[in-house]
């Protein structure tokens, strides 16, 4: 029995999982009962000794609550875990594109958000061309503007299976077709899909990432929970890769209504600490990415080349995927540190909601990203910024709104700093060699946004540095100095010094291009030692340093 506690986990994890000591207690009360109780075959059982029965004990013991605590324990032995319920068995003339078309059917098709009813209908769209290739037919994919067509003998079930993936993302989104998902048993197929494609970890994702929306509306947990999700989820959490266990941290801080009270919506991510702990949290940080970005990829270790003197291995233990979720992780452990993601493209020939244009430009991001950022409770503790490229002019865009409206006073009193990584306060070059680079011909509304010297930038700069100004807080800016490569076709200085120029702070070149700018090679590079240096500096009241 010792040792099964053991297992379990330190003193302090069950302290902070709520009901967990009591679920463990009645196990004990259970494992006395069973050797008290009289009788040849209940003094010793047969499987008594075997430490796996004794695990699924626990796990039959604990309620949802518990259940999902452990989930968010770190180190938790899985055993812990019941595995996902039996499924029953599909026709074999019935196929999993087939049963996910026909829960988007179900789904409401009128008053739709048009991003929504885009999703959906490319998605039923590509399903119904299902039979048409299996003879032989002529398939096409890929939205407006220039789908391309291939004669195939058969459609990847893997491809149509994440066009209905897509399309259930975007109705994940909706409280009320998060409902309907669950009573026509969307639960249950996801957990078949996300069984059967083990291979894939973008369809998974995508699974993991609906799930994480539907957590939002507390009046699933239940659902959630009895379809088996706390289990995959609590193994996802244990994956090396960090966008697959960020993905079940968001699912499962919004099932972990004991011990979080923010919420985390779609596109917003905690990359530490995605576990309980004892710590407590004593500032934020927030990480926001630029064109073409995202939550993860911006934000990771700059590929290294790989020493001809040094094993393979020695390297990799260098290696961070994404440094503010390990180092600025560890050098500030009291951080809650958020990075955020939304969809920008460079240009509209890949436009992945080409009904809604206005969603791309910077004002409509900042409304979006300011209420979705209050959900998750940014405002609430001190604050600093760390934003790339657009992600900054983005950044300017929310306080200077925040400024404005008296509901979002917490974000901008505890604002305590802010980072631009090459932000083009004064435009780029970018937009207009888009004129005439091939690919892009037409140029996304963030593209026009970005133009040099445009009167809306420059609007939105001297608002900012009259806000910055009035409230103090300092503000470090890096500049590229090298160019970067932009396909086959150009090399240009994607943000030149003179336009990272804010007018106030700090201002400080460095020679790497615009990409890696935000990404520094190792722990003790300049790039991520000034950044650290910044965060306390400016946190250092606040983090008691």
């Amino acid at each position: 029995m010792q040792s099964l506690i053991v297992a379990v986990g330190s003193q302090s994890q069950l302290g902070h999982c709520p009901n967990l000591r009591m679920s463990v207690a009645a196990y004990c009360i259970f494992c006395c009962r069973q050797i008290g109780t009289s009788g040849p075959a209940t003094k010793n059982p047969p499987s008594w000794n075997d430490i796996n029965y004794q695990y699924g004990t626990v796990a039959q013991t604990c309620d949802q609550r518990t259940a999902i605590g452990l989930a968010r324990s770190k180190d938790i032995d899985l055993r812990f875990f019941l595995p996902p319920p039996s499924l029953p068995k599909m026709k074999n003339d019935y196929l999993i594109e087939d049963e996910l078309r026909l829960l988007l059917v179900s789904l409401p098709q009128t008053g739709l958000d048009p991003c929504v009813q885009y999703f959906t209908s490319l998605a039923l769209r590509e399903s119904s061309q299902t039979l048409a290739a299996q003879r032989g037919g002529l398939w096409c994919f890929g939205g407006n503007g220039l789908p391309y067509c291939e004669t195939l003998g058969k459609v990847p079930s893997e491809t149509v299976e994440l066009f209905c993936l897509q399309a259930l993302v975007q109705h994940s989104k909706v409280s009320s077709h998060c409902d309907k998902i669950e009573a026509q048993g969307g639960l249950q197929l996801l957990q078949r899909i996300y069984q059967l494609r083990k291979d894939s970890a973008k369809i998974q994702r995508n699974i993991i990432r609906i799930i994480g929306n539907m957590a939002l509306d507390e009046r699933l947990h239940s659902s959630i929970v009895r379809a088996g999700w706390v289990s995959v989820l609590a193994e996802v959490m244990k994956s090396p890769h960090v966008i697959q266990s960020s993905h079940a941290s968001r699912a499962l801080a919004n099932l972990d209504r004991d011990t979080v009270q923010e919420k985390y919506p779609d596109g917003v991510y905690v990359l530490h600490p995605q576990y309980r702990s004892s710590q407590p949290i004593r500032a934020d940080v927030l990480f926001v990415h630029g064109l073409l970005g995202a939550a993860f990829k911006t934000w990771r270790q700059q590929d290294i080349d790989q020493p001809v003197d040094k094993k393979a291995s020695e390297v990799q233990e260098e290696y961070s995927q994404c440094w503010p979720k390990t180092w600025l992780a560890s050098d500030c452990p009291a951080l809650r540190i958020i990075s955020v993601e939304y969809d920008t493209r460079l240009s509209d020939w890949k436009a992945k909601c080409p009904v809604e244009p206005h969603r791309t430009s910077i004002a409509y991001r900042s409304n979006e990203l300011l209420e979705k950022l209050r959900a998750a409770g940014i405002g609430e503790r001190p604050l600093v910024w760390v934003s790339h490229s657009m992600g900054g002019l983005l950044v300017k865009k929310m306080l200077v709104d925040a400024s404005k409206n008296p509901e979002m006073d917490k974000i901008v009193n505890n604002t305590r700093g802010v980072i631009f990584y090459s932000v083009p306060h004064h435009g780029s070059q970018l937009a207009e060699y888009s004129i005439s680079a091939r690919y892009l011909l037409f140029p996304s509304v963030e593209v026009k946004e970005l133009s040099k010297d445009s009167p809306a930038l420059k609007v939105l700069n001297d608002d900012f540095l009259s806000f910055a100004k009035d409230k103090k807080f300092p503000v470090l800016s890096f500049a590229e100095t090298l160019p970067t490569h932009i396909g086959s076709m150009l090399k240009l200085h994607v943000v030149p010094l003179e336009s990272a120029k804010l007018g106030i702070g700090e201002l400080i070149p460095v020679d790497v291009n615009h990409l890696n700018i935000c990404k520094p090679k190792k722990k003790d590079a300049f790039l991520y030692q000034r950044t650290l240096k910044f965060i306390q500096d400016v946190l250092a009241t606040d983090l008691g340093e």
